[in-house]
């Protein structure tokens, strides 16, 4: 099929690859003239494993190309994805602007019958109002489909070439066909394709988010009382996981969730609830736990050090807000470091992929270096932020050696409380004795 992917974030670039990984021809497309350069140079402008190589694999048997132009690129597609972002408004709801801007312009473009299909994340009656948009600017009967993604950052990939469910939302059984025809090499072991109406299928991709920061934010207040009680969070995690009922995913504690997806969501599906003359309880508590949750280790530190940070310096390890990614949107390692430095601190940190966009964000406020060991050089303290697969198995007598005392403030628990204590750190963490 000829397919057409408008937006090239983590969401577009990634679906279009692998798309095009499948013998479609695709072509992404972007208004980021910047962004394309880069692309059509051979680079990549994020950070996600495996994607600059499948990139290149696909440009170089000609499947999959970039460009600038959406009018004369969508008139030749079969299918149209819209994977543009929905940031956060100000009231904290779905900015759905930019995919409206887009449904008019692929209104303006069509020649001939095609399905627009939504890969953004948009409130529900998102596809309605993109009906409406496209029957604004075209007599052409376009069918618009639901098709929320479910990718991690820093295995959307996998992912997507591997899914564990293809959630499509239409009541066109053209729609419904195509795309069972374009997800069919996804499919090969198993039937993964879910149909249900537009609207559930935008409210299935929040639910989904949703449901995972509840589960980090009550993990993160139960570490809260385990500390308190003299219990240790992580065998409680273990225990409590072993239930199939509960299952061991996404009960791990620590900082605090960030990045594009559930901080806006949940605030976004916090309004749409208001909107409908709904509190969701649940919900608020856990944005509200998140947020507080993103400073504890400042507090631990404030504990530690006493109120007046002047004269330390602390090196961080990690900037982005996990693991295998250089997304810092509402990265807990922001929160911490404007922590210390309002203080009085200084904070010398490093990243194994986010180092060039932390420098765009803190500018020169913050050293940032390459090599994790040059940012303890002098530091009163390591603060671990981000869960970095180098930084669990470092070299603690080096570490020691470069630090002015050996204190580790660990936040997401990745060093084991009785070793650090007995090579001599002080060592702190979350939801351990």
């Amino acid at each position: 099929m000829d397919l057409a992917v408008i937006g090239t974030g983590y969401v577009g670039l990634v679906a279009g690859t692998c798309f095009a990984e499948m013998g479609h021809n695709v072509v992404c497309i972007d208004r980021d003239v910047e962004k394309i350069r880069i692309l059509e140079s051979g680079g990549v402008p994020i950070y996600e494993p495996r994607l600059k190589e499948m990139i290149a694999h696909n440009v170089g048997k000609k499947r999959l190309r970039f460009s600038t132009e959406l009018a004369a690129n969508v008139a030749k597609a079969e299918v149209i994805f819209i994977a543009v972002g929905t940031p956060e408004g100000a009231d904290g709801r779905a900015d759905i602007s930019a995919v409206k801007a887009v449904a008019r312009e692929i209104g303006q473009a069509v020649k001939g019958p095609c399905i627009v299909v939504n890969k953004s994340t948009v409130p529900v009656g998102t596809a309605q109002i993109v009906r409406g948009i496209l029957a604004e600017e075209t007599d052409i009967p376009v069918d618009v489909v639901s098709n929320p993604e479910f990718m991690k950052e820093g295995a959307a990939v996998d992912d997507f070439m591997k899914p564990d469910r293809i959630v499509v939302g239409t009541d066109s059984e053209v729609a419904r066909d195509v795309m069972t025809d374009l997800y069919a090499p996804f499919n090969r072991t198993s039937n993964r394709m879910i149909f249900m109406d537009t609207p559930s299928a935008e409210m299935t991709k929040y639910v989904s988010n949703c449901m995972l920061a509840t589960r980090i934010s009550f993990m993160n207040e139960i570490a809260a009382l385990c500390e308190r009680l003299g219990a240790d969070v992580n065998k409680v995690r273990l225990g409590v996981g072993s239930d199939p009922r509960v299952g061991p995913s996404f009960l791990f504690p620590g900082v605090g969730y960030g990045g594009s997806c559930f901080p806006k969501d949940v605030s976004a599906l916090i309004k749409i609830a208001e909107d409908n003359g709904m509190k969701l309880h649940v919900l608020s508590s856990v944005d509200e736990v998140n947020d507080r949750q993103k400073t504890v280790m400042v507090d631990k530190i404030v504990q530690a050090f006493g109120p007046d940070l002047t004269g330390l310096t602390f090196g961080v390890w990690g900037l982005a807000f996990k693991p295998n990614t250089d997304d810092m949107r509402e990265a807990p390692a922001l929160r911490i470091i404007d922590g210390l430095m309002a203080r009085g601190a200084k904070v010398k940190a490093s990243d194994p992929e986010a180092n060039t966009v932390a420098r765009g964000i803190l500018g020169d406020a913050v050293e940032i270096v390459e090599d994790q060991y040059e940012a303890l050089a002098g530091a009163d303290a390591l603060v671990v932020v981000t869960e970095w697969n180098e930084f669990r198995r470092p070299d603690f007598k080096r570490l020691k050696e470069l630090l002015k005392t050996p204190r580790v403030f660990d936040g997401r628990n990745i060093f084991n409380p009785d070793r650090m204590r007995s090579m001599g750190f002080e060592y702190v963490c979350i939801g351990r004795p």
